[in-house]
């Protein structure tokens, strides 16, 4: 079979695991990302098994593994700190053959860029157009002209390639509520249980990083573009030029009373070191591919992150769509294939982390009460089961037929 190009937008996970998954099937690729370095601004990320599923299918699971935290046990507490409900995580390992593994997003790019030969990675590339006319497939960006056999579009919540090719799809849907995102110093005694704490339209949560770190995230339900204003009584308007340390104050203004070890983790967090982002999923598309164009990640499927799936199943769609593309000259029928297996599962996901969120969110007390009750009653077994469809997925090539 003749050596086949493929150019990918986007250097973030998905679109790195892409590279790899197609690099190592013995394709030439390219990586276009449209900033000037291959880096992530972010905090924490969890990878469950499906997510070490796929990473295994690179081969980069254990490199994976060996910078991550596992912690034995997490779950979560309402608003006055008690446990609503647990999760084992040596149990999930059984169930699902993998932990539950938490690291620094910048460390999972750097395993997945140090994959990569690094003439392929161009930075500062980004990509003004696509076109796929049946016979030439074009990618015009800030380095020149690409004419590869297969694009991956894997830019992003805002992808340019989805914009070109995908232009009367309805654009994100803000998901009603803001997230802080941040990372402690190290602590001498950091708290031996993760948890995620449900107040009224507010959630608080932390899980442990190597190191004595722990990364902590919130969410407030507030209107889309409000900015931090620790003076305030309520939402303000949107100020773009609020800074970390505005919304620090903020973090400690909102949560600053809330059960331990939350005051705590708040105070060993440097005032420069939050993350504030609006939360937004994607409207489902009527299909993940366009001629020889697929997208991947969230391009394709923007969801919210609470159930911790949205590099979860972008890491799926690099093996997949890889998978689909073995033994096969026609890149068209292959990205058919890899729209079947994708779209339905990602796109249930979509709705299902979207609905936990609003639960999550609840403000009116009677439908707190009830949230909470449901979930103190629920047993752990029932919990597990009801994440299988989820955490049960295996790469294509694993499963068994007939």
């Amino acid at each position: 079979m003749p050596e086949r190009a493929a150019t990918v937008v986007g250097g973030g996970i998905g679109g790195l695991a892409a590279a790899i998954a197609l690099h190592r099937r013995g394709w030439r690729v390219e990586v276009l990302e449209r900033a000037p370095e291959f880096t992530e601004i972010g905090a924490g990320i969890s990878l469950w098994p499906n997510a070490l599923r796929a990473l295994d299918v690179l081969g980069l699971a254990d490199a994976v593994r060996a910078l991550g935290a596992v912690e034995a046990t997490g779950g979560v507490r309402d608003r006055r700190g008690r446990w609503l409900s647990r999760t084992d995580n040596d149990e999930l390992a059984r169930r699902f053959g993998h932990p539950l593994v938490v690291l620094h997003r910048a460390d999972l790019l750097r395993v997945l860029t140090e994959a990569l030969p690094a003439d392929i990675l161009r930075s500062g590339s980004e990509v003004s157009t696509v076109r796929d006319d049946g016979h030439a497939l074009v990618v015009e960006h800030a380095g020149g002209e690409s004419r590869p056999d297969l694009v991956v579009g894997a830019d992003g919540l805002r992808s340019a390639v989805r914009g070109v090719l995908w232009p009367d799809a309805d654009g994100p849907r803000y998901a009603g509520y803001s997230a802080w995102r941040m990372v402690t110093e190290p602590l001498s005694e950091p708290p031996s249980e993760g948890a995620a704490t449900w107040g009224r339209g507010e959630r608080f949560g932390y899980t442990a990083l190597p190191g004595g770190r722990m990364y902590c995230f919130a969410t407030a339900s507030l209107p889309e573009g409000t900015a931090a204003d620790p003076t305030a009584t309520g939402p303000t308007a949107f100020d773009p030029k609020a800074t970390s340390s505005s919304e620090h104050a903020e973090l400690l203004r909102r949560f600053g009373s809330w059960p331990d070890p939350v005051p705590a983790l708040l105070a060993s967090v440097p005032e420069d070191a939050v993350l504030r982002h609006d939360l937004y999923d994607l409207p489902p598309l009527p299909s993940f591919v366009h001629g020889r164009v697929a997208l991947l990640g969230d391009a394709a499927h923007a969801m919210t992150p609470n159930l911790g799936q949205g590099a979860c199943q972008a890491l799926e769609d690099a093996v997949t769509l890889a998978h689909c593309l073995d033994g096969t000259t026609d890149v068209s029928a292959a990205l058919r294939s890899y729209d079947l297996l994708r779209r339905p599962r990602t796109q249930l996901i979509t709705r299902r982390s979207a609905r936990l969120g609003a639960v999550g969110q609840l403000a009116w007390p009677p439908a707190v009460l009830l949230r909470d009750t449901a979930a103190r009653l629920m047993p752990a077994r029932a919990t597990l089961r009801s994440m299988t469809p989820v955490l049960g997925w295996t790469p294509p090539a694993d499963r068994v037929t007939g």
